[in-house]
Parts: structure tokens; C-alpha cells; sequence
């Protein structure tokens, strides 16, 4: 559970009672965009805790384009948001322009939002650039009362961009994926867990762990949890975190000197003096 400064839970609070009658208001008179993206930089101030004058940009150029807002801390640019009018549905098409945004200007986070609507997409820049949908707000649904819906506001507050919290909160939502999870299930590791558990209940039985493998492959896990790029990239991801923590348990200078000890014990076992061994009398 996160945990909200007590200051910062009241402005949310505030800050959804006062504005839900204005967004209200604003659709049922179908305003327009520009009147959209001067709501939702009063929102960001006074909702989410930004500087309207210092960390609040508007018209930020992209290579000869433009991105409605952009939010910078520390001078450093942190989240594009994209713009669209109140009355407007979030289409794939808005999607793809404020991703491509991002990737030409190597940002990781991108909000699009209607005023109404608040979507927030995590920009992985692999090869090809891929992203994913981490959160949606309905801003007219929320409950000041309801702490998940704090909690909600509170991941692209100032104070929760400062404390990588939206950070976090993607890397939990990421590791209970079923891409992930999946990944896991089929790692060595948990393999050999597997088959060790399966000998208690057949000793007599030989089972290796490519057949387990091969049983949850074709079994038991769906085909859409192991292939496609967001698989691949779980499943690299865990390899990487696998080797990564097989370095830290085995240094670089414990590693060689299991190498020198293991090639050693070769060439002492190649020169060691062959035993003759005593003939049989027929």
C-alpha cells in the first residue's frame, strides 16, 4: 500500500471536488481543445502539484512538431502529455502520435489525456519501440473517499514523480503479468524445483526437466503467454536478472579461480603416472 503525506492526500482530495463539476461543465459544452489543455494545466497545478509557471510547459517543439504539455523537474524533461478535446475519445491513432513523440525525444513517460480521461503509457525503447498501457483515470469517477483512487492521482503527483513511484508501480504491475510469470514458471530454477517436488511423489519415476518444460508448454500455459514481443522480453528480462545474480553469488576472481582449480585438476589428472594393473594368470 502506498503511503500518502497527509498534505498531499488533502490537495488530491480538494482538487477531485473541485474539478469534477468543471469537467462536467466543459462536456456538456463540448469545449474545445485549446480550452481543454488550459483545464488540465489547472489540474496539474492544483491537483497534482506541479509549478504552473516553472514545471509546466506547454507548445513543447518535437523535431518541427508540437506536444501540448510536457512536465519538467530539476530541468530535466519527465512526462510528455498530449492533448485531445473534452468531447474527443481516446483513439489508437492519438496513441501512436504521442508515443512517437516520446521515442524522438527518448521520453518514458506519456500521458493522454481528454480532461475526462487520463491514460499513462510507459515507452520501452527496445528494438522495435514498444509501450505499454499502465494506468487509466476516468477523472469523473473518482471518489475522494475511495484510497485506491488516491493512490491512483498520487503516481503522476510531483510528489510521487520525485519518489519513482509511477516507477514501482509499473515494475509490480510488470512482475505480476502473465508474460512474467510465465517466464518464471519456465525458468531453470523453477524447473528443477518442480521436478524435485515430482520425485517426492514418484521416486521411482524418471523425470527430467525438459519434459517439464515440455508439459507446460504444450499443456498447460496459453500460447499467448509465451509468444509474442512482450514473452520475449519477459523471458530476457529474467535471463538477465538470472545471470546478473549468478555474477553477484560467483565474482569475476572467484570464477577464475574455480577455472584455474578445475583446469588444474585436468592436467594433474592427464599427468598422473598410469597404475599398472596386475595380470590375470590363466
Amino acid at each position: 500500500m502506498i503511503v500518502i503525506p497527509a498534505k498531499v492526500k488533502d490537495r488530491l482530495t480538494t482538487g477531485i471536488k473541485k474539478y469534477q463539476p468543471v469537467l462536467v461543465t466543459a462536456k456538456s459544452r463540448d469545449i474545445n481543445e485549446s480550452d481543454t489543455v488550459t483545464i488540465i494545466t489547472d489540474i496539474l497545478s492544483d491537483v497534482f502539484g506541479f509549478d504552473k509557471f516553472l514545471e509546466i510547459t506547454s507548445e513543447y517543439a518535437i523535431r518541427g512538431t508540437f506536444v501540448d504539455l510536457a512536465i519538467k523537474l530539476g530541468g530535466t524533461l519527465q512526462i510528455l502529455i498530449e492533448v485531445k478535446a473534452i468531447g474527443l475519445g481516446l483513439k489508437d491513432s492519438f496513441v501512436k502520435q504521442a508515443i512517437d513523440y516520446a521515442a524522438n525525444q527518448g521520453i518514458e513517460w506519456v500521458v493522454l489525456s481528454n480532461g475526462v480521461t487520463w491514460q499513462i503509457y510507459k515507452v520501452s525503447f527496445s528494438k522495435p519501440i514498444s509501450f505499454d498501457l499502465i494506468l487509466e483515470i476516468d477523472f469523473l469517477s473518482l471518489n475522494p473517499r475511495n484510497p485506491d483512487h488516491l493512490e491512483n492521482l498520487y503516481l503522476l503527483t510531483r510528489e510521487g514523480i520525485g519518489k519513482s513511484i509511477l516507477e514501482k508501480y509499473h515494475a509490480q504491475k510488470q512482475a505480476l503479468s502473465r508474460f512474467f510469470i510465465g517466464a518464471v514458471i519456465l525458468s531453470n530454477g523453477v524447473l528443477t524445483e518442480i521436478r524435485k517436488e515430482l520425485r517426492k511423489i514418484s521416486p521411482d519415476v524418471k523425470i527430467d526437466t525438459e519434459q517439464i518444460k515440455n508439459v507446460l508448454v504444450q499443456e498447460v500455459l496459453k500460447r499467448d503467454v509465451l509468444e509474442g514481443e512482450k514473452a520475449d522480453e519477459a523471458r530476457h528480462k529474467i535471463e538477465k536478472m538470472t545471470k546478473k545474480l549468478t555474477n553477484k553469488k560467483n565474482p569475476p576472481d572467484v570464477r577464475q579461480a574455480n577455472n584455474l582449480n578445475e583446469s588444474i585438476t585436468t592436467t594433474d589428472k592427464a599427468n598422473s603416472p598410469t597404475v599398472a594393473q596386475p595380470l590375470n594368470k590363466s
